[in-house]
């Protein structure tokens, strides 16, 4: 495992920012907000792109984004529109719900290529996005043509299916525009059955495979909970255990994992070596309260070692 997080990675995010809000209690988050905040704790570089009202809780947003060392002069305000929430549960089995309230500031940024800076499109790498966003058609387009203009530039799509806030038609046409994907297991038997419904089985690595193939994605990863991860790339697939913790909740686990795993993914690591940084990542902020707690590259290392 590396000791350093050596050049940081930089990275566009397209994506939502709201206040998941647990029994009362609001705590920043959203998935591009978390995996933005994640890369920069590993030494990278995130600008966010996404939109917050001129209300209370969009001005404490783009604070609590200062506090992240987030850059917010990609964040928007949106004249007339709230900032973004979320109302989360967790289910008896220690599953999480959320809902998600829209259309809100996140749904009417500005969609204009225009509104980012020469200088943020020469110096990005990655481009990174999920479904929930791009259910707005304008803002599906704003990616697609950002994606098209930036060639050079690969793209890192973590699905993130939130129920009411996705289709298959979409999820389809996104798999086509990223390099790398990222899902849960429950996702992926979720795809499996939409792409072959009169299948009565399902097996993962035959998805991978499938999916990949069809989509012409360079990499797929599949996050399966406490029992690590399966990384399905050019044909070959490795599987590696996860971390025991005890785990306090499991908001933003899957976002510090993405995060950890392009870190590596970029630097070129071996594939063991991704796969236990990012479970590290993941099972790291799993065992802390919120999407985004205080951590240390040190920190994560030192589980990934065990």
């Amino acid at each position: 495992m590396r000791n350093t997080t050596g050049e940081g990675i930089r990275v566009l995010a397209v994506g939502e920012i709201l206040w998941d809000i647990f029994d009362g209690t609001e705590i920043l988050g959203g998935a591009s907000l978390n995996f933005s905040a994640n890369i920069q704790r590993l030494g990278g570089a995130a600008t966010l792109i996404t939109g917050v009202g001129a209300d209370d809780r969009g001005y404490r947003a783009i604070d609590a984004m200062k506090l992240l060392g987030l850059s917010t002069k990609a964040v928007q305000i949106v004249p007339g529109e709230a900032t973004g929430i979320a109302l989360v549960e967790s289910t008896p089995s220690g599953e999480t719900t959320f809902h998600i309230p829209r259309p809100v500031a996140f749904d009417r940024i500005d969609t204009s290529t225009s509104s980012i800076s020469a200088e943020t499109l020469r110096l990005i790498e990655w481009i990174y996005f999920g479904t929930l966003l791009q259910t707005e058609p304008a803002l599906e387009d704003f990616i697609a043509e950002l994606i098209y203009t930036q060639p050079n530039v690969r793209c890192f799509y973590d699905l993130n299916l939130r129920t009411g806030h996705w289709n298959y038609a979409l999820v389809q046409r996104l798999s086509h525009r990223c390099h790398v994907m990222k899902l849960n297991l429950d996702e992926a038997k979720i795809l499996s059955g939409l792409a072959h419904p009169s299948s009565q089985t399902f097996d993962l690595t035959s998805f991978c495979q499938q999916w990949t193939s069809e989509y012409d994605i360079d990499t797929m990863c599949v996050t399966l909970g406490a029992e690590g991860c399966l990384i399905y790339s050019s044909g070959s697939v490795d599987t590696h255990s996860g971390f025991s913790i005890e785990v306090h909740d499991t908001v933003g686990a899957g976002d510090a994992f993405a995060a950890a795993f392009l870190h590596g993914y970029h630097s070129k690591w071996l594939t063991e070596d991704i796969a236990r940084f990012a479970n590290a990542a993941g099972a790291l902020v799993a065992s802390r309260p919120g999407a985004t707690p205080e951590w240390t590259y040190g920190d994560c290392n030192h589980i990934a070692q065990q």
